[in-house]
């Protein structure tokens, strides 16, 4: 059992969420009930998501996905105002990190990954490891790209996109960066890497590949992310004592 305010601050500081511009709030997005003993966890704040906290009788959700985009409209109408009513009548306190899970050294989206799959994290192409977004590291052994995507396959059960660049070979030297970062890619190919590993595809992905010299796997923004937010949610139970569940609501994006 934990007060509101002191697990919310722990979390703000364990992933120095107030050094990150973001497009969205990190921290404490809807206020709930002060006394938090249970803490459900997902990628994203959706409604199913909302409705297994109520069923579990959570006192918090913990999300890497929240609310409050940039650009996004603001009045709470339809869809927003539904799982705003939700989080407000059950007294459910919502708490959201983006940016900051993805970059955490340990516990962050990319941290994970890694650990999942075996690779040796050798730094970040865009800033110190622990702030930036763009790992870089090895695979355990060299291996092709059929093989490292039966891997990902095995480990994250979901079959991922992979483009071939022509006359790349085995895979030794990776890059990395989960979600949405497939624009990444130029990064990645001009740090030397063999192959890019991200969540998503875009068109032009498939081209930027195939003429930089660098194969790339589309893994899955929701697979890719699903694992931050539940070392974070472990880290709180391991330090604080809540009950942590993670949910896992079924996304083949």
């Amino acid at each position: 059992m934990i007060h509101r305010d002191q697990l919310v601050a722990a979390c703000d500081h364990q992933l120095r969420a107030s050094q990150f511009k973001d497009y969205t709030v990190n921290g404490l997005q809807v206020q709930g009930r002060e006394t938090i003993k249970r803490v459900m966890s997902g990628v994203t704040a959706c409604q199913s998501l909302l409705d297994e906290a109520v069923a579990w009788q959570a006192d918090l959700v913990l999300v890497h996905h929240g609310y409050f985009w940039k650009n996004e409209p603001v009045a709470i109408t339809g869809m927003k105002q539904r799982r705003i009513k939700t989080l407000l009548e059950n007294e459910i306190n919502l708490l959201a990190y983006h940016l900051p899970l993805d970059a955490h050294a340990e516990l962050g989206n990319n941290a994970e990954l890694a650990k999942r799959l075996g690779w040796k994290v050798e730094g970040c192409l865009d800033g110190e490891l622990g702030e930036g977004l763009l790992w870089s590291g090895r695979v355990a052994e060299p291996q092709s790209l059929s093989e490292l995507a039966q891997q990902i396959a095995g480990v994250l059960g979901r079959t991922p996109l992979v483009v071939e660049a022509p006359g790349v070979g085995h895979v030794d030297k990776i890059a990395w960066c989960t979600g949405g970062a497939q624009d990444m890619i130029s990064a990645a190919c001009e740090a030397g890497a063999h192959v890019f590993i991200s969540g998503e595809i875009s068109e032009r992905t498939t081209h930027l590949a195939r003429e930089m010299g660098i194969h790339y796997i589309a893994a899955g923004h929701h697979a890719t992310e699903r694992y931050g937010v539940q070392a974070l949610g472990e880290w709180l139970a391991g330090e604080y004592g809540v009950e942590h569940r993670f949910v896992d609501i079924d996304n083949p994006a």
